[in-house]
């Protein structure tokens, strides 16, 4: 067998650094990009390269820098990749961890390098990775949230193994795959207003919505708001959960701007009554939302929102006291009128006691139904040609781990309207569609939420807490027509009915602290004996809840009536409310698309195997010709 000469093996080299060069393509860019720590010394930028994601790290160290998706947000099963450079030598290697966090060598390299660089202070390494590989090691990169894990030290991994970061370490979930939006250059001197609270006290307490009135400040003359920022406390970050903002009754005058108050409360001013249409909503871990260039919120005419009612969701499980906050929100107008007035829906599950999660269950699913007599009533009436979304926020609490929004029209299920399966309670942001879906008259949605009680002991109910739970999405959606809610209620004596109830007494009036607002019973229970005189939620926590009664449990309430929520602005009502309908017959468990996954690592064999063997057939052509002069 002939070997191949030196110079060819040079020449091979500069091949397979052409091919990869051409495959490259031209020079990188980077759409999005996220500080992933508080100082300010790790910066991710990332772009979508077709069935790729490609990715550069800029980190203020001269040593290794580790970067990783994890599926907890930990350093458990883990899939990382490594790199530096060293003495002048650039090297990344993929890694993964298993369930007890030992960092192993991947067999399968999957992380490829194309840039690095290191200077006085920074590491740079711009590398790609497909997005579903043939690697079981590797986690593939969807929709949903990622937990992006990150490291990075002053030594290089070489130098003594492999070095420990240390506090140099964190995570953050982000949104890999979120579309390149339409970007349009906001001049810095559009006008703005802030509605911020003024020095609310935050009670000692867990869970506190604090309502407070504004009136938008634009008046008599058309305007669009093109953007709206949170304007979180700094150190508040965790304590403000969400922030909604209601359209209020036009009636109203001055003096609601009086003061603050705590929602959902016996004592609460009545004008808060009026403000029933959701306009915007911000969640946790959520930065600032800005609307597509033909698309803009109105404010400024008579049909528009003269009083707002900013509801501020502050969790508090630790019970700290003396916390004072001033967070809110900040609109950028522009008096350019965009083609289309924004509209918000609120979809999904009515929040009540009547959405409840069995304890112990590593699984339950909900569903709320934005109905099809919901849609087709407001729809005919008002936009028989449809409405259009652009955006949409998946919303939950503490138990939940998977939201979908699935779409049906004429009886037929569409692609997902937005899904998010590793929800995180702490990243919550309005996603951006890849493409406007069409909403029709006699289509429905139904936002189904995916639960894990596994660490309680008892019922979770539907409710205002962090620690209850909600099942809930917000569709951003133009043009704007008279229609703020389309939700669903369970009908309730089935569940009764589960656990064995045979009687009832009429009717009852209670309060329940937990989830602060007034529940008006219609009844206490009767018989058997062992539920005589107990509210429905005393006897769903007294039943014995097993892993197979909850099952048994789940499968009875996607299938029961539902209670139509059907409404327009200023507190009035579609005449489907309050109707009963039957939920639609659909496939369950929902059938997610085939993933096809890619290994760039054969791809990459495939390539050097070729640029080999025509180095070889060319090395041997030359060589039989003579030397190489």
């Amino acid at each position: 067998m002939r070997r191949l000469r030196p110079w060819a093996l040079v020449l091979g080299g500069l091949l397979c650094a052409a091919a990869a060069a051409a495959a490259a393509g031209p020079p990188r860019s980077y759409p999005h990009s996220a500080v992933l720590d508080g100082a300010a010394a790790y910066r991710l930028r990332w772009g979508r390269r077709g069935s790729a994601l490609a990715f550069r790290l800029e980190v203020r160290t001269r040593g290794y820098v580790g970067f990783g998706l994890s599926a907890s947000g930990g350093m458990a099963s883990a899939d990382i990749v490594v790199g530096g450079v060293e003495r002048g030598q650039p090297y990344l290697q993929d890694y993964f961890t298993d369930e007890n966090r030992v960092l192993k060598k991947d067999p399968q390299q999957d992380y490829h390098l194309e840039y690095a660089m290191e200077n006085s202070t920074h590491t740079i390494l711009a590398f790609s990775r497909e997005l579903h590989t043939c690697d079981t090691n590797d986690k593939s990169i969807t929709e949903s949230t990622v937990r992006v894990i990150w490291a990075y030290h002053h030594k290089d991994m070489g130098e003594a193994g492999q070095n420990y970061h240390g506090s140099n370490r964190g995570t953050k979930s982000l949104r890999l795959l979120n579309p390149e939006k339409e970007e349009e250059v906001l001049s810095a001197s559009l006008p703005y207003f802030d509605l911020t609270n003024k020095d609310v006290p935050v009670p000692d307490k867990d869970t506190t919505y604090w309502c407070q009135m504004f009136k938008i400040p634009v008046q008599h003359e058309k305007h669009h708001v093109t953007k709206v920022e949170p304007l979180i406390q700094k150190g508040h970050e965790n304590l403000v959960h969400h922030i909604l903002l209601y359209q209020c009754s036009s009636n109203l005058n001055d003096s609601v701007l009086d003061y603050g108050h705590e929602c959902y409360h016996p004592n609460m001013p009545d004008s808060f009554l009026t403000c029933e249409t959701v306009i915007f909503a911000w969640a946790i871990g959520g930065e600032g939302f800005t609307y597509p260039p033909h698309v803009g919120l109105s404010i400024g005419t008579a049909a528009d929102p003269q009083f707002v009612l900013m509801e501020v969701h502050y969790d508090n499980p630790s019970y700290t006291e003396g916390l004072i906050d001033n967070s809110g929100l900040r609109l950028i107008y522009t008096p350019v009128i965009r083609k289309y007035d924004a509209g918000v829906i609120e979809a999904g599950l009515w929040v009540s006691l009547f959405h409840n999660i069995p304890p112990g269950m590593p699984e339950f699913v909900s569903e709320g139904h934005c109905t099809l007599e919901c849609l087709e009533e407001a729809l005919g009436a008002e936009r028989p040609a449809g409405i259009h979304v652009f955006a949409v926020l998946l919303h939950a609490h503490l138990a939940g781990r998977a939201i979908r929004m699935r779409h049906f029209h004429n009886g037929e299920e569409q692609k997902l309207l937005a899904y998010d399966d590793e929800f995180d309670f702490n990243f919550q942001e309005f996603q951006y569609l890849k493409e406007e879906r069409t909403i029709l008259p006699g289509d429905n949605l139904i936002t189904e939420c995916h639960y894990s009680t596994v660490d309680r002991i008892r019922m979770t109910w539907g409710g205002l807490s962090t620690r209850n739970e909600m099942c809930l999405s917000y569709l951003l959606y133009y043009p704007r027509i008279n229609l703020t809610r389309c939700a669903s209620i369970p009908d309730i004596m089935e569940q009764l009915q589960f656990i064995g109830v045979k009687e009832i007494y009429r009717p009852v009036r209670q309060v329940y602290e937990n989830v602060y607002e007034y529940v008006t019973w219609p009844f206490i229970i009767k018989s058997p004996k062992q539920y005589k005189n107990l509210s429905f939620m005393d006897a769903m926590n007294k039943f014995k809840w097993s892993r197979s009664e909850g099952v048994s449990y789940n499968e009875l309430v996607l299938k029961l009536p539902v209670n139509v929520r059907c409404s327009k602005t200023d507190n009035a009502e579609w005449s489907i409310q309050g109707m009963t309908a039957l939920p639609p017959e659909i496939e369950r468990p929902y059938k997610t698309e085939p993933v096809i996954c890619s290994s760039c690592s054969c791809l990459h064999c495939s390539l050097f195997l070729t640029l080999l063997f025509v180095v070889h057939v060319t090395a041997s052509t030359i060589g039989s010709i003579g030397p190489f002069v």
